[in-house]
């Protein structure tokens, strides 16, 4: 595909396909991100130009991303709900101070943008290392090293603001 190519095609189709991923998804910047990496598959793989395949092809790996981002979601959902924790044996106090920190965490995770929500909890939940993670995600190591990093700072803070 040639830049002209590609171009033609973006301007034809980006706004139908992030139109249709807004409706299905009711998120408007996940309609934008998903239909932005979609043209970039289509891009890296330099898929021949043909109007009417291409539209089909750009729909889709739009629709597979946006599943791929449901079950990602249903798996940080899940890993809320498994922390049952064990709290009969403590203080009125402490229990309701813990289920404070809990509210907080569960907060602070779900605040997390999505590529660093899902590597955390792939590491932490799933017990990943970074270089599995990088090949079920098709990213560097380095990528999920800065994902990692930035999603602590940012538990760290939020969790430490609620400590105050």
């Amino acid at each position: 595909m040639t830049r002209e190519e590609f171009k033609t095609c973006f301007d034809q189709y980006f706004d139908p396909l992030r139109n249709y991923l807004y409706y299905r998804s009711g998120d408007a910047e996940l309609a934008t991100d998903i239909s932005q990496e979609a043209f970039m598959k289509i891009w890296e793989k330099q898929f021949d130009y043909h109007p009417t395949k291409t539209k089909s092809l750009l729909y889709k790996i739009g629709i597979d991303l946006f599943l791929s981002h449901l079950r990602k979601n249903k798996v940080a959902d899940a890993y809320v709900e498994s922390l049952a924790f064990d709290i009969k044996k403590d203080s009125p106090e402490t229990t309701f101070e813990f289920q404070e920190l809990k509210e907080n965490y569960e907060k602070a995770l779900s605040n997390l943008p999505e590529k660093q929500r899902s590597v955390f909890l792939m590491s932490r939940k799933d017990g990943l290392t970074y270089k599995d993670i990088a090949e079920r995600l098709d990213i560097s190591v380095k990528a999920i090293e800065k994902r990692m990093s930035l999603a602590l700072a940012t538990l760290k803070k939020q969790l430490g603001h609620y400590a105050k």
